[in-house]
């Protein structure tokens, strides 16, 4: 019988880790507190990300952490010791892109696992040749490739772990390695740090007509010449299961819990249904839109991108569901023990749904404060614990929401 590939997740925080990990992950990639692409997504300390480890192994699941700036030679100088603490926590692998980086790991953290990122842009079978025998054991393909390039690349090097992702944003630049944020606002995108200047508002200026900004495109929201659709290869998991791959990931590590556990649970559904044979319920795809999300895109797993993948009239996202709270437990004379995260009040219509089950409707009848069991007509602040009347417990890590649907 063929094995499934890993499903993998992002976590930018441990709370994120946990959910991703309940609602279908069979791995998380993680940042420690230095070298990973995600300067501002709320990194781990490395006590944070020990914990992370050990939760995951507890429940059979993994950890790869992130290694994948480009560096320059100052930061080397800490790498040595940083490699070897990850190393000494558990974790399953490393994800890195640079040479230099490769070196390092190979001699402070030996027994590690290590994979290529996507940011080494690698694009043909030679490059996935040329990294296993520097040592690397699976390969992050560039998004930038078809899937009958996937498929090629699949049947030169039977033997290399190779993974791609599935879904999430899209960058402007060749596989993330970016250098507008360097020369428009001094952040370094190659060392976590992006500003993300391809979703900024755009407008053409003549030469000599200084100060006389033109619009690119006619809309009166402006111009938005470099801002991608999201990547959503959902609609293509039947044909994604026969390419042979070890993995298939999430971008996300910026994104909420809300969101991670959606698209998270949403994907493991979905695989779990194909590999039995299942044809997949619509309804199931449309908990993709239940998140913000830019307009959807298939990217360049069918061909090429065209300006119909790009969204020029705003960078805004859309979602048609608010999260309000996340449920932490239940009691018989009260009902539902809800973390609140989203305003709601007495009469607010929503929904529930769990790792494994529902949407099941809700309206919310009462909210009692947890502390002082007094009415309240609305939770008062964010992560106020409150109940709401519900006829049965839920399972634990359920999610409150309000659809817009």
């Amino acid at each position: 019988m063929r094995t499934l590939p890993e499903l993998l997740a992002p976590a930018g925080t441990l709370e994120k880790l946990v959910f991703a990990l309940q609602y279908g992950a069979d791995a998380v990639y993680a940042a420690g507190p230095q070298f990973g692409l995600r300067a501002y997504a709320g990194n781990f300390t490395l006590s944070e990300l020990a914990e992370g480890i050990q939760y995951a192994h507890r429940i059979g699941r993994k950890v790869y952490v992130t290694v994948n700036i480009i560096p320059h030679n100052d930061d080397l100088k800490e790498l040595p010791m940083y490699l070897e603490a990850i190393a000494a926590i558990g974790a399953d692998a490393i994800i890195l892109s640079d040479p230099g980086v490769l070196m390092l790991a190979r001699k402070y953290a030996p027994l590690m696992d290590l994979h290529l990122s996507t940011q080494a842009n690698a694009v043909n079978h030679l490059a996935v040749r040329f990294w296993q025998e520097q040592g690397i054991k699976r390969v992050v393909l560039a998004r930038e490739l078809s899937g009958a390039e996937i498929s090629e690349i699949r049947g030169y090097v039977p033997e290399v772990e190779l993974e791609m992702f599935i879904h999430g944003a899209m960058c402007i630049s060749y596989s993330g390695r970016c250098l507008l944020s360097n020369y428009m606002t001094g952040r370094d995108a190659n060392k976590g740090e992006c500003a993300h200047p391809c979703r900024y508002q755009y407008a053409l200026v003549e030469e000599k007509r200084p100060g006389q900004y033109f619009p690119i495109e006619e809309d009166a929201r402006g111009a938005y010449i470099m801002n991608s659709k999201d990547l959503c290869l959902y609609p293509y998991l039947a044909d994604i299961l026969q390419l042979g791959l070890h993995g298939l990931k999430i971008e996300g590590r910026m994104k909420s819990v809300y969101y991670v556990a959606t698209i998270t649970r949403a994907y493991r559904l979905a695989i779990d249904a194909l590999a039995r044979g299942v044809e997949l319920p619509p309804q199931w795809q449309q908990e993709l839109t239940q998140v913000n999300h830019r307009d959807y895109t298939g990217g360049f797993f069918l061909e090429k991108p065209t300006s119909l993948d790009h969204l020029y009239a705003g960078n805004k996202g859309q979602g048609e569901a608010q999260f309000l709270g996340i449920v932490r437990g239940f009691a018989p004379e009260y009902g539902l023990l809800i973390e609140q995260r989203g305003h709601f009040r007495v009469g607010t219509k929503a929904e529930i749904i769990s790792p494994g089950g529902g949407p099941w409707p809700i309206e919310v009848g009462g909210i009692l404060d947890r502390q002082t069991l007094h009415p309240l007509e609305a939770a008062r602040h964010a992560q106020q614990l409150v109940f709401v009347p519900y006829h049965e417990s839920v399972p634990e890590y359920s999610i409150l929401r309000a659809s817009l649907r």
